[in-house]
């Protein structure tokens, strides 16, 4: 409802030419409480004055000299966008009365004046034209308030239609999923157990060729702790088959239809050892996008061979020492603890003594990894097995290369035996392959020159140190050719024939820093 104040407050505008008529209409607006009204004289400028005031009320006289009402109605109309025009006209003419409201007029007041008509007429049509305004200002603000919600609802139409096409997407993406991981994990299983035949085959006692005293006490070793769950360390020179022992542990204790788990301590920057080791989880650092299973936790149930162990990172030390002695670590990026059963067999070809020494080694893990140590004996220490060892891998290179090498001469055998064999089991394969791809007809020729061939009456001293020279030099030469390049088809440890981690670890050995 309108209120008498806001009737009382109306913007009004008087419109006659007799001076004595507005007077007395103002006079008696303001006698009955009305404070905005305003007049003219000039029907010319009531298009203007409407424009800038928007009036609630007109009064305004028909006959008027240059312009009459009827011409000020037509263009009040123009200038209302909703063709509402407020005007009571005054008028002494009976005809004009209709004619008027035909215009757009809304009441009329007949001359001569009877106040208290007027006075009725303006508070009923003011009544009536504030009533419209607001019905007007509200119907404007629910309109806005549907449009906004409509906007809204539509938005949210939208996004729950992408969401939808989004779902469905992503149900149709996971059911391909879904039956991708099941063929997987058909063919998964297929060729584990393809390539748990092989292991039984290929890596077994069968492997560790020898007959010698000193092999002959590794599988007296390698036999007594097998079938136990005791941590395993495995001493000795690059290349003497420490990593064969580690598979013929694992094939022959109660763990062997779980995994061997295998990670090279030199092959990762340190930066990813603790990822590789323990597992991240996705932006657990920069460029992490996405969650990775560490080896601890893949190795559940089976074993894990950290291979040169003398390798990993001080600070990761603590975190091994933990999972050996509790059995639990944590992903990267993850407070949840993981619980894991798994058997350590670990390798080094460092001295871990020394390495504690020099502050670059636990003490504590030592004790814990040194349960059960084993020492490969260097290939120069067990020379009888050479023989064997060579017949070993001509027949496998036979059968990879397809050559058909049957005769070794005495010779051929005396040579290789005289060498020191720095590289062990590993440098005297490379040797042979080296042969085989080389060798015309039947018989092994050895084409390597071994000018370190240490003679019997030579002190072993002298032979070492000038075999230390020499492969020092050689390395040096090929690394300074190779840009200092260690892996990769034009690395260093290709044209040497040696394995990336060998090549290191002879670095180290003799101390060859890049230039």
């Amino acid at each position: 409802m309108v209120n008498v104040s806001d009737i009382l407050n109306a913007d009004i505008l008087i419109v006659d030419d007799q001076e004595a008529n507005v007077l007395l209409l103002e006079q008696m607006l303001r006698s009955a409480g009305y404070v905005c009204v305003t007049s003219t004289m000039d029907p010319h400028a009531v298009c203007a004055l409407h424009r800038d005031n928007h009036y609630d009320l007109i009064l305004l006289d028909l006959q008027m000299p240059g312009m009459d009402g009827f011409q000020v109605m037509e263009d009040l109309k123009a200038i209302e966008a909703d063709s509402y025009v407020p005007v009571l006209v005054i008028t002494a003419q009976p005809g004009h009365k209709l004619r008027a409201l035909e215009a757009g007029a809304k009441d009329f007041i007949s001359k001569p004046f009877d106040l208290d008509e007027i006075k009725t007429r303006i508070h009923n049509m003011l009544e009536v034209r504030l009533l419209y305004k607001k019905v007007e200002n509200n119907n404007k603000v629910l309109e806005q308030t549907v449009q906004e919600r409509t906007g809204e609802l539509v938005r949210a139409n939208v996004q729950l239609t992408q969401e939808i096409e989004e779902r469905k997407r992503a149900e149709e993406s996971l059911q391909g999923t879904y039956a991708e991981i099941k063929l997987l994990k058909d063919r998964l299983q297929a060729e584990n157990i393809y390539l748990q035949q092989e292991v039984a085959q290929e890596y077994n006692f069968g492997e560790i060729i020898g007959q010698s005293n000193a092999l002959s006490y590794v599988f007296f070793r390698v036999e007594q702790v097998a079938p136990m769950n005791a941590t395993v360390l495995l001493l000795g020179e690059t290349g003497t088959g420490k990593g064969v022992v580690a598979r013929a542990i694992h094939s022959s204790s109660t763990r062997k239809d779980r995994p061997l788990i295998t990670i090279n301590c030199t092959t990762l920057p340190a930066t990813l050892v603790e990822s590789e080791l323990f597992g991240r989880e996705r932006g657990a650092f920069t460029g992490s996008d996405a969650r990775q299973i560490g080896r601890f936790e893949l190795a559940d149930g089976g074993t894990i061979f950290l291979d040169e162990i003398g390798e990993m990172p001080l600070e990761l030390q603590s975190k091994l020492l933990r999972v050996i002695q509790d059995g639990e670590f944590e992903r990267l990026g993850s407070p949840r603890t993981i619980k894991t059963d798994v058997r350590i067999i670990a390798a080094t070809n460092r001295s871990l003594e020394e390495e504690i020494r020099n502050g670059r080694f636990r003490e504590d893990l030592f004790y814990r990894l040194n349960v059960f140590p084993i020492t490969m004996p260097p290939l120069r220490q067990r020379k009888e097995d050479i023989p064997l060892l060579v017949n070993h891998f001509v027949a496998k290179f036979n059968k990879k290369i397809g050559k058909k090498i049957t005769t070794i001469s005495k010779e051929t055998l005396n040579a290789l035996q005289e060498y020191f064999w720095p590289g062990n089991v590993r440098e005297l394969e490379s040797v042979i392959e080296r042969a085989v791809i080389t060798s015309q007809g039947t018989a092994l020729q050895v084409l390597d020159r071994f000018d370190t061939f240490r003679k019997v009456e030579e002190p072993i001293g002298q032979d070492v140190k000038a075999l230390a020279k020499l492969e020092h030099d050689h390395i040096l030469l090929v690394l300074q050719k190779t840009g200092w390049r260690i892996e990769g088809n034009k690395g260093a440890a290709v044209l040497l024939d040696l394995n990336p981690s060998t090549l290191r670890a002879r670095m180290r050995k003799y101390g060859i820093l890049r230039q």
